[in-house]
């Protein structure tokens, strides 16, 4: 812990082969003027890395916890800045994947990491250009370019706890046309979450497929289309009626999500003076969870977004200025049906919403850059919504950056906050208003050609958060009174040493604390560690490639439900090392091995919850083509 706390000095600045940011603004914007604080992870640190899902290499960004209800494939928990789950936007390819059927919440266990080109990370609020669900901050990732040339390849692996992983992709394209296409597949056998050492595996299994195809038949527009399919399963040890307590059970719960986007865009080139885009994009959800051979629930959702933006460029005032206008409609449908609780009706809602944004980027000269942002969400259930951006971004001498940011964020309540979900014991409650942030963050950093280091601080204030209500029965949620805070300090660093190595650090200091009803003043809200560091590395020389990490997750508060009331406990620190080595026999084969908490780490990332210790993978890579 002490080496990587001397090692963690910073918001990592991205490297200087990441130039662009593509979710910092409603179109991408370079590194050195990006306006939010940006994490990029490319694809050689992803490849390198070897991590199964998406959830694995966010966890090494500063400012991100992770928290996993158990093995891999169990409920995965992603918060920004202390915000909440539900508080942070994930884009696949463009589309966004936040389940309005799971609580808003991104299914971050279902979604794998192999094919991936990049990762970014935008941290703060982000609901001026994002909207709802953007008031933590934003995951964006990305597949292959179908327009990247033309490649083919396969790998498969396996390991402790009869873990099974295999992934074939596919590019075929360049120049005007060109397809991609992967899929992916994830099983293992888990390991006995509750504990105790006489229950049975809970195990997981993921299927992904991608198809993305582009044409360009005009210069200077293209026409796109990117599907999705995902269909997941998990077992786990639930909390049986009638006590509600922790128990080895066998409950499984399983998910499809099907979600496909198409888009038209006219001017490519990123001086144009003129750039339109239409886009659509559909996305169905469906959970089920079983007891054994017993249904005992699922949630149904649709989402359907149209949208569109006109973006003009021009040089005025001694710079270059760019103005966006975009707007969007959104429309979602959802269902809870089959509950096992035979007094728990079913229900059917809907709500929809349609929003307008501006957005304004100025660079003046060579020294200084300017983004201003607003948008507004016209709710069809609760009252509308405005929302800003601002931010500077300076350097006063040549390789020193200033930045500093306003941003406001919101999150509009879920369908079971708004519908409850059992009437014997959770109603809903139609009177809440969406959640509302409003952050600071002011920062430096140094950005040279091999070391970087940088340091950001950030306030953020949460307003009407939306929090259980036990002082009735059945239970409840309102908006609490007062404000919740998030306060913290990111700092960064990266370094190469020598020729294809490549070393990343961060640490987090994090001050979170919630309202809630009928309390006099805020706790430090759980899952979020006060302190956190990460030491990350890649390294190519010959034919070996090698990546490492090392997560740092101080101790967190979480509570235990078994009681009633429940009881606030503390989950210790922990720190997680993972390690991939592959060697290329040739060109197109490599072998590599990988282990997963090579410590042998004894943790908990909720109470209650067991997590796995040290496994051991090995596989095989074939890659042929460009």
């Amino acid at each position: 812990m002490t080496l990587i706390l001397l090692l963690a000095a910073a918001a990592a600045p991205a490297p200087p082969d990441e130039a662009i940011v593509v979710t910092a603004s409603l179109e991408p914007v370079r590194a050195e003027a990006s306006p939010a604080s940006v994490t990029a992870i490319d694809e050689r640190r992803i490849e390198a890395l070897g991590a199964p899902l998406v959830a694995d290499l966010a966890r090494l960004a500063p400012g991100v916890s992770v928290a996993v209800s158990g093995a891999q494939g169990s409920l995965t928990q992603i918060r920004i800045r202390g915000a909440e789950a539900n508080h942070s936007l994930l884009f696949v390819d463009g589309i966004a994947f936040n389940d309005p059927a799971s609580g808003n919440e991104a299914r971050f266990e279902t979604v794998a990491a192999d094919g991936l080109t990049r990762l970014e990370i935008v941290r703060g609020p982000q609901s001026a250009l994002w909207g709802s669900e953007a008031l933590g901050g934003v995951i964006a990732v990305e597949g292959a370019d179908p327009l990247s040339g033309t490649r083919l390849s396969a790998s498969g692996e396996y390991g402790g706890r009869d873990f099974h992983r295999g992934h074939a992709g596919l590019v075929a394209g360049g120049g005007d046309a060109g397809v991609a296409a992967s899929l992916t597949r994830l099983r293992g056998d888990g390991i006995d979450i509750f504990g105790g050492g006489a229950g049975d595996r809970d195990g997981f299994g993921n299927l992904a497929a991608r198809l993305k195809a582009a044409i360009r038949p005009v210069r200077d527009g293209e026409i796109g289309i990117v599907g999705h399919y995902i269909r997941a399963r998990s077992e786990f040890d639930g909390t049986p009626a009638p006590l509600f307590r922790r128990a080895d059970t066998l409950d499984s719960s399983r998910s499809k999500l099907r979600a496909i986007r198409v888009w038209t865009r006219l001017g490519l080139a990123a001086d144009a003076a003129w750039s339109a885009e239409l886009e659509g994009q559909y996305l169905h959800s469906s959970n089920r969870n079983r007891n054994g051979p017993l249904p005992l629930n699922r949630t149904l959702a649709d989402r359907l977004r149209i949208g569109g933006k006109l973006i003009r460029r021009f040089p005025a005032a001694g710079g270059r200025h760019v103005l966006i206008a975009a707007a969007e409609r959104e429309d979602e449908s959802f269902a809870a049906l089959d509950q096992a609780v035979f007094f728990a009706p079913d229900q059917r809602r809907t709500r929809g919403r349609s929003a307008f944004v501006g957005e304004w980027r100025a660079q003046w000269g060579k020294a200084l850059s300017t983004d201003l942002a607003i948008r507004h969400d016209d709710f069809n259930r609760f009252e509308d919504s405005t929302n800003l951006r601002a931010a500077i971004v300076g350097r006063p001498i040549g390789r020193l950056r200033l930045h500093a940011a306003y941003g406001e964020g919101i999150a509009q309540p879920t369908f079971f906050d708004l519908y409850g979900f059992d009437p014997a014991s959770f109603i809903g409650n139609p009177e809440l208003t969406p959640e509302r942030s409003r952050g600071l963050e002011a920062g430096v950093a140094w950005e040279g050609k091999s070391f970087a280091l940088g340091a950001t601080a950030f306030s953020n204030r949460l307003e009407g958060e939306i929090v259980e209500d036990f002082s009735a029965f059945p239970f409840t949620v309102r908006n609490a009174l007062g404000k919740s805070r998030r306060r913290g300090v990111e700092v960064s660093a990266e370094a190469r040493p020598a020729a294809g190595l490549r070393v990343s650090a961060n640490y987090t200091w994090l001050d979170s604390r919630e309202r809630r009803v009928g309390a006099v003043r805020g706790s430090a809200e759980p899952r979020r560690p006060r302190h956190g560091a990460n030491l990350a590395a890649d390294w190519t020389t010959g034919r070996l490639v090698a990546g490492a990490s090392l997560a740092y997750v101080g101790k967190r508060r979480d509570s235990d439900f078994d009681p009633f009331p429940a009881v606030p406990v503390t989950l210790g620190d922990y720190l997680l090392a993972n390690v991939r080595v592959a060697y290329r026999l040739s060109e197109e084969i490599e072998l590599f091995g990988r282990i997963e908490n090579a410590s042998d780490e004894d943790y908990r990332d909720v109470f209650g919850y067991n997590s796995p210790g040290r496994s051991v993978h090995a596989g095989l890579r074939v890659r042929l083509g460009d």
